[in-house]
C-alpha cells in the first residue's frame, strides 16, 4: 500500500495511506525514489522551526529524487520517464526578485516543499513542473537525493566566485561542508583548507580534494582569499572570518540559534571583507549543481550511511540528531 509520513504537530507523526494526486495544468507527478533528512526536518518534527516557516499538518521531505510518471496540460510529455530532482521554493514568478532569478527572496512570502507544501516523504509527489531539473539517464537516483543540499552550497560557491589558484577554505564538516570542498576543488585552488570539530572527517575531506585539515583548536592561517562557512554557529562564522586576508570573500550558509553574537562589524569594515549569505538555492544554483553532478565532479554517495524504509521515520530522525560520528546522511526509501 502507498503510504506517506504526516507530522500533525510538534512531536506527533503518523504513517497514512497515500493516494497520488494527478497533475493539473503545469504540474508533474513524480514517483519518489529516495528522500534525505536534515536538521531542518528534525526542527519540523520537534517544533523548533521558526514561525512562518512551517505549516502543520505536513508531509515533510525537501531533499529528494525520483522519476516523472505523469504530466498535466501544458507540460512536455517528453518529461515522462525522466529522472529528476526539484527546487523547493514555490516562488510567485512575477515579483521583481523572481524576475531577477532570486526566487528564494520572492516578495510574495515563503512557501517551500516539505515545510509549507506537501513534501516527498510519500510514494509520490505532485509539484509545478517548472521546478524540475532533469538528470542524465544514467544518473544514480540515490546519489541524486542529496542534490538539494548540494544546490545550497552551489549558491554559496557561485557567490564566492573562487578563481583558479586562489587559497580557499571550508569551515564545517557536515554534509554541506563536504559538498563545499567538492565545488571549490572544481575551481582548481592553490590550497583547500578544511576546519572542523570532527577529526574523523579528515580522510573524507582529503578524498574530496582538501589539501589540509585542522580543528579550530590548532593554529589557523589568516590569509585565505575565500572561505565558505557551513557549520551553522556564530563561533564558526567568526572562525571563518578570521581565516581571511584583508579584502577576502566570506559566504555564510549556516543558521545559528536565535540571539547568537555574530561577526564584529568593525573587523568587517576595517579589513574590507566581502560578506555574502545563502538561504536556499535559486534556479541558477540548481542548474549548476545538476551540470556538475552530471559531469562526475560531485560525488554524494560517500556521505550516505543509512537507508531506511518510510515506516522508520522516527528512527531516522533520532539518527540525524544522535551526534554519532558514524551517522552521515540518512535517506528514507518510500
Amino acid at each position: 500500500m502507498s503510504t506517506a509520513v504526516v507530522i500533525a504537530g510538534p512531536g506527533e507523526h503518523r504513517l497514512v495511506p497515500h493516494e497520488a494526486r494527478q497533475p493539473e495544468a503545469g504540474e508533474a507527478l513524480v514517483r519518489v525514489h529516495a528522500v534525505g533528512i536534515c536538521g531542518s526536518d528534525r526542527e519540523v518534527y520537534q517544533g523548533n522551526r521558526p514561525e512562518g516557516y512551517v505549516r502543520y499538518p505536513l508531509t515533510p521531505g525537501h531533499e529528494w529524487s525520483g522519476t516523472v510518471e505523469a504530466v498535466g496540460a501544458g507540460v512536455p510529455s517528453s518529461l515522462v520517464g525522466r529522472k529528476v530532482v526539484g527546487e523547493g521554493f514555490r516562488n510567485c514568478q512575477v515579483c521583481d526578485r523572481c524576475h531577477a532569478g532570486e526566487t528564494t527572496l520572492c516578495s510574495a512570502g515563503y512557501e517551500e516543499t516539505g515545510f509549507t507544501q506537501p513534501g516527498a516523504m510519500a510514494t509520490t509527489l505532485t509539484l509545478p513542473a517548472r521546478l524540475l531539473h532533469v538528470l542524465p539517464d544514467e544518473a544514480d537516483l540515490t546519489a541524486a537525493a542529496l542534490l538539494e543540499p548540494a544546490a545550497c552550497i552551489a549558491a554559496a560557491a557561485l557567490k564566492a566566485n573562487a578563481r583558479p589558484g586562489e587559497r580557499v577554505a571550508v569551515v564545517g564538516t557536515g554534509t554541506l561542508g563536504m559538498f563545499a570542498i567538492q565545488f571549490l576543488k572544481a575551481n582548481s585552488p592553490a590550497e583547500l583548507l578544511v576546519v572542523g570539530s570532527r577529526p574523523d572527517r579528515a580522510a573524507l575531506s582529503e578524498q574530496f580534494g582538501a589539501t589540509d585539515f585542522r580543528t579550530k583548536n590548532e593554529p589557523l592561517p589568516d590569509d585565505f582569499d575565500v572561505v565558505i562557512e557551513t557549520a551553522g554557529s556564530a563561533d564558526a562564522a567568526r572562525t571563518a572570518a578570521a581565516l581571511l586576508r584583508r579584502g577576502g570573500r566570506l559566504v555564510l550558509t549556516g543558521i545559528p540559534a536565535p540571539g547568537a553574537e555574530g561577526l564584529d562589524p568593525t573587523d568587517l569594515v576595517v579589513r574590507q571583507l566581502e560578506v555574502h549569505t545563502v538561504f536556499g538555492a535559486p534556479p541558477d544554483a540548481w542548474a549548476h549543481t545538476v551540470r556538475v553532478f552530471g559531469a562526475g565532479l560531485l560525488d554524494p554517495l560517500p556521505l550516505v550511511t543509512h537507508e531506511l524504509p518510510l515506516a522508520e521515520f522516527p528512527q531516522a530522525i533520532e539518527l540525524v540528531g544522535s551526534g554519532d560520528p558514524k551517522v552521515g546522511k540518512v535517506l528514507l526509501r518510500p
